[in-house]
């Protein structure tokens, strides 16, 4: 009995020194070699772009080259899958997004990770809030005078978004179901493609982010109804948001970095260190005001709080309409 208790006792000690060891070597020396910020989308969109801004100043900071590897495709599911599968050693990261980390898991039936399992959130980087435009022959200036026309004509009028899944699209079918709506998604492929017909009157209305809408509002192509953050937007402070009519309405495309689940917790607390500090500097604020981005600065425990909660609301958004993208 003794000698089985000395054993025990032998290889809890040798377990918690090899835990403890694991633990000690995960932060002295790192990084000691390049990391890789995973891009699950194609370059030149603001995702791409908020991600290299990161990895710029993540390279100051950590005096080690950072560098963005994009793997766009399914929706940004290729990317994502590749980073949950890759060692958690902080040296391949994911740079995710409202839909590859908590949405996709209930738009596709096999994404081919688990977003709410496979990786260890980092930390928030920003949010981007949409416009809810109409075309400015629609007889609505506002969100209530907007829900009383559907309601005199259910299904009649259009929303166009840049594909189904999409931020634009679930916008209009969260609008829809809180305002207790009926309207017709037409979805396209891309931003421009529906942002040209909304403009050509082909559509009633879409929703669409700052950047794109506001020179389309500001020379009159569109009206701008209303924002779909909780909050007024810096750049439109006069136009309302959706919640001023339709209380407890928000969507806003959002990003964060999170790193493969069995990273270690030190090295996600030196990242979200330097990445919180990242975002303090002028350069990337610049940034992200003119992408009509907010700094969105979480916590590890914050930002997945945060991820599981999204997921939450937008499963319940999703299996309502019945949106299926596989």
């Amino acid at each position: 009995m003794q000698h089985r208790l000395r054993g025990l006792a032998c290889g809890v000690m040798l377990t918690l020194g090899m835990t403890v060891a694991s633990a000690a070597a995960a932060s002295p020396g790192y990084p000691d070699k390049p990391i890789r910020i995973v891009v699950p989308f194609p370059p030149g969109g603001i995702t791409d772009q908020l991600a290299r801004e990161i990895s710029h100043s993540l390279s100051k900071r950590l005096h080690q080259t950072v560098i963005v590897d994009n793997r766009p495709g399914a929706g940004g599911n290729i990317g994502a899958a590749a980073v949950a599968r890759a060692p958690g050693d902080g040296y391949t990261l994911l740079f995710g997004t409202f839909g590859t980390l908590p949405v996709n898991k209930s738009l596709y039936e096999k994404p081919g990770y688990d977003p709410l399992k496979d990786f260890a959130p980092v930390a928030g980087v920003a949010y981007l809030p949409n416009v809810l435009l109409v075309h400015p022959d629609v007889p609505a200036r506002n969100v209530a005078e907007l829900i009383a026309l559907a309601k005199k004509s259910p299904g009649q009028l259009t929303y166009g978004s840049f594909g189904n899944g999409s931020s634009a699209h679930l916008a209009g079918e969260l609008f829809a179901h809180m305002a207790g709506i009926s309207i017709t998604h037409v979805p396209y492929k891309g931003s421009p493609a529906s942002m040209t017909d909304l403009v050509g009157g082909r559509l009633t209305m879409m929703f669409d982010s700052i950047p794109t809408a506001l020179p389309i509002a500001r020379d009159g192509r569109a009206r701008a109804l209303a924002v779909t953050m909780a909050t007024r937007s810096e750049q439109l402070p006069n136009v309302p948001t959706v919640a001023e009519t339709v209380p407890g309405y928000e969507l806003t495309a959002w990003f964060g970095v999170a790193a493969p689940a069995s990273t270690p917790k030190s090295i996600v607390d030196r990242l979200n260190t330097e990445i919180t500090a990242s975002m303090k500097e002028p350069a990337f604020r610049e940034k992200l005001t003119s992408q009509g981005a907010v700094p969105f600065p979480q916590t590890p425990a914050q930002f997945s709080t945060f991820i599981n909660n999204q997921y939450e609301k937008w499963d319940k958004v999703i299996k309502k309409a019945n949106i299926r993208l596989d």
